[in-house]
């Protein structure tokens, strides 16, 4: 008897730690799928505002500028853009096959007039482009546009053909990595800067660019501050917050991200969450 009542008491506590782990297996379960739904939450992607990312807010009256590929804000007083703002997906970056037509030509748009060729003539800078060619060869329009003079700014070559050409080539590889990317890029502009020309066209001591991703593949941000002067120093060297960017160019970038999207994505630049080479991050 004592024997039978031994083993019913063994049954029931085996049992006990059966439903004991199934309840463990339940919570954490339960814990998890409410964790998932904290984040898709976080970073759920506001569709209605996608289309309206690109175009940044600065403190001024300077004219903006709309064309195929980017908008711009253009400076009248340094003679170039603000900032050049436009999206760049993995589609257009894979039928990027318009030949660069390397025809410089004064903006039409610009009601004040942009810089023209005789500013750059004998000025030992190259006419470095804000919004590359090659981002814009997806169109003949688009790419035709990119050489506008209000789409140029006054580089020393070796940064041009350096440093500035590594960056743009990342960034062209992000957009078919991260199927879209928006990018804001521009010169920092402020008073007293040497100029050259007729037109005293501002020589900048830095450049600017900012990369959002914000898609169904994630959403986060990171700045790049440059100094225009040839550099061989690695890419990630460079990168910065987008906070950062924005407190020294007094532009706010991504004005139409919701507020605790905006503060997170512009604090954080993520730098090992981006992949700096095609092999790895």
């Amino acid at each position: 008897m004592k024997s039978r009542n031994q083993a019913a008491s063994l049954n029931w506590l085996i049992i006990g730690i059966v439903v004991l782990i199934l309840l463990l297996i339940v919570v954490l379960i339960t814990c998890r799928h409410q964790r998932s739904i904290a984040n898709n939450t976080n970073n759920k992607i506001d569709s209605s505002i996608t289309g309206q990312l690109q175009i940044p807010v600065v403190k001024s009256t300077d004219e903006i500028v709309q064309h195929t590929g980017y908008t711009l804000s253009y400076n009248e007083e340094h003679e170039q853009a603000n900032w050049v703002a436009y999206v760049l997906t993995a589609d257009e970056t894979n039928s990027a096959n318009n030949p660069r037509t390397n025809k410089f030509l004064e903006d039409p748009l610009v009601t004040t007039k942009s810089a023209s060729t005789i500013d750059y003539e004998n000025s030992g800078y190259d006419r470095g482009h804000l919004a590359p060619a090659e981002d814009m060869a997806w169109s003949a329009t688009s790419e035709k546009e990119s050489f506008y003079y209000s789409n140029m700014s006054p580089q020393v070559p070796a940064f041009n053909r350096g440093v500035w050409k590594r960056l743009e080539e990342l960034i062209r590889y992000w957009s078919t990595v991260y199927d879209s990317i928006y990018i804001v890029t521009g010169p920092v502009l402020k008073e007293n800067l040497p100029t050259i020309g007729p037109d005293k066209v501002s020589v900048p001591e830095y450049y600017y660019k900012v990369i959002l991703e914000y898609n169904s593949k994630g959403t986060k941000g990171i700045g790049f501050v440059l100094k225009n002067e040839a550099s061989a120093a690695t890419l990630k060297s460079f990168a910065v917050s987008i906070d950062s960017v924005e407190h020294l160019t007094g532009i706010d970038f991504f004005p139409k991200l919701p507020d605790d999207q905006e503060n997170k994505i512009e604090a954080n630049p993520a730098i090992d969450q981006w992949k700096w080479t095609r092999k790895n991050n």
